[in-house]
């Protein structure tokens, strides 16, 4: 099958697998998080937690930002409002609900 290079696919794929929604909920409740904290949050290793931030990251969901020897994610506002028009404002498959609200 051939890799899609469309950015809503890339967006909903990347919101479809459960850690990563964990992820994204996690940065719609607190704002910018820890690379490092994550593991804390979530259960797993460090290695699989960069896997899923990357996937996230290219997918357009998060932006990344170094501070000193840490990285700090931040969902992006741009991202969440794509998403809100993938599923419609008119109701669509979440029935009009706050993406936000909704993550939590």
């Amino acid at each position: 099958m051939k890799r899609t290079t469309d950015p809503d696919v890339l967006l909903l794929q990347a919101v479809a697998d459960p850690m990563r929604l964990s992820i994204l909920r996690q940065l719609s409740a607190q704002g910018p998080v820890c690379a490092c904290d994550f593991t804390d949050c979530c259960g797993i290793g460090q290695p699989t937690v960069s896997h899923h931030l990357r996937v996230l990251r290219t997918a357009g969901w998060v932006t990344s930002e170094r501070q000193g020897t840490w990285i700090y994610y931040s969902l992006r506002p741009e991202a969440v409002a794509r998403f809100r028009e993938l599923a419609g404002s008119d109701g669509g498959i979440y029935g009009g609900a706050d993406l936000r609200r909704g993550l939590r």
